[in-house]
């Protein structure tokens, strides 16, 4: 029965923020009151957390889409797979942006308690921040898991799938764009390409004709090889010749070839990217190799970022009514923009070799972490010395 009284008097006082406290209802928490706290607080950050990564989903996801559109009218992609690409990559979009995502929630839905005075009613039931923080801490442990699983296993399945399907790619889309029979400008207007037909898969021309300007390329057909090493595209010809000349000279030279290799594109900095994360998590570990380092700290980063954001959010969210709920919301996300700016430039450094991997990310956490503490105990410690100077 007390039990149902104190739920019934906390209901109230968390419909009303704005009243007063009586004196005979400040009361100490009991089971059932701490469980409808706890479900009042996860309900708070779940609505503000989804929220919050759809707005983040939807803004990273149009810019990448409006990239990969440029990329298939530049003929550098298929416009089949632009979509199919933006569902792969969506395990690495969430991993970013579920921390973020979580560290925003939290100082909306605690500030917005705080500005109209609901965690002042908390307080007088005898709820404490140490309290507030282990009920943020059962939501924040879901969201570490998720955040681990894209991170570590969905985010490099995703990229292996990418990294083959462009793979594939790579060996039809500049030749999807030829049509039989025409002259056509390849790699920004500075080739000028003519087939007089393709095979029925579009995998080979016959009687290629190509010019770049000071030579012309003449062979009774062509086929695509990729290079695996550096991902470039290379035009096999066979059987034919070459003519090169000086612009304002009558000479020049010929050249007669068996097989001869053009270079058609250079490896997008996007596939270069991809086969670093292409690697699963498991080959990562005990490599040597830098870029292979800096990788797996990344998704361990991924991993360390939800608890150690989330003990920065808490103490972060508290604001006087005066204040209003969004008093310290710019301050806060400019420390968060900090940390992960921090994070990907030390990722690169540690990519040259220029970060000892013992030191690697870790030791930005472990400042942040400090930070987190600090806010906590800094204030704990100004208060307690006011006390003592009464």
């Amino acid at each position: 029965m007390n039990c149902f009284v104190s739920s019934l008097r906390l209901v109230r006082f968390l419909s009303s923020p704005g009243m007063q406290v009586p004196a005979e209802d400040i009361v100490h928490l009991d089971k059932g009151s701490a469980l409808i706290i706890f479900r009042y607080l996860a309900r708070e950050l779940a609505g503000s957390l989804f929220a919050v990564t759809i707005v983040l989903l939807m803004i990273l996801m149009s810019g990448r889409l409006i990239r990969q559109l440029a990329a298939a009218a530049a003929g550098e992609v298929s416009l089949d797979i632009v979509f199919f690409t933006l569902l792969l990559r969506l395990p690495s979009f969430l991993e970013m942006i579920l921390p973020l995502a979580l560290f925003i929630a939290i100082l909306l839905a605690y500030g917005r308690m705080y500005a109209e005075n609901e965690m002042t009613v908390l307080t007088a039931t005898g709820f404490s921040s140490r309290r507030l923080l282990m009920y943020t801490a059962g939501p924040a442990a879901a969201i570490a898991l998720v955040v681990g699983l894209f991170s570590l296993y969905l985010s490099p399945w995703g990229a292996q799938k990418m990294e083959e399907l462009y793979k594939k790619q790579a060996q039809l889309t500049e030749f999807e764009l030829l049509v039989p029979g025409r002259f056509q400008s390849m790699k920004g207007g500075s080739r000028v390409t003519y087939a007089e037909s393709l095979s029925d898969d579009k995998t080979q021309m016959n009687k290629v004709f190509i010019t770049d300007g000071n030579s012309i390329l003449l062979a009774d057909r062509g086929t695509q090889y990729v290079s695996d090493e550096t991902g470039s595209r290379f035009l096999e010809l066979h059987n034919g010749k070459r003519y090169d000349w000086t612009p304002g000279s009558l000479e020049f030279q010929s050249l007669n070839f068996d097989l001869y290799g053009v270079k058609i594109a250079d490896e997008l900095e996007e596939r270069k990217q991809l086969r670093k994360e292409a690697v699963p998590t498991l080959d990562l570990f005990g490599s040597t190799d830098p870029k292979h380092q800096a990788q797996l700290q990344w998704r361990i980063s991924m991993l360390l970022m939800v608890p150690i954001v989330t003990l920065l959010a808490v103490p972060l969210a508290k604001v006087n009514p005066r204040q209003g709920r969004f008093a310290r919301l710019f301050p806060a996300i400019v420390l968060f923009m900090v940390y992960i700016s921090l994070l990907i430039a030390m990722k690169g450094m540690l990519e040259k070799g220029k970060l000892d991997p013992m030191i690697g990310l870790w030791s930005l956490h472990l400042v942040y972490l400090l930070i987190a503490i600090g806010l906590y105990l800094v204030p704990e410690w100004l208060r307690r010395r006011r006390v003592a100077a009464l």
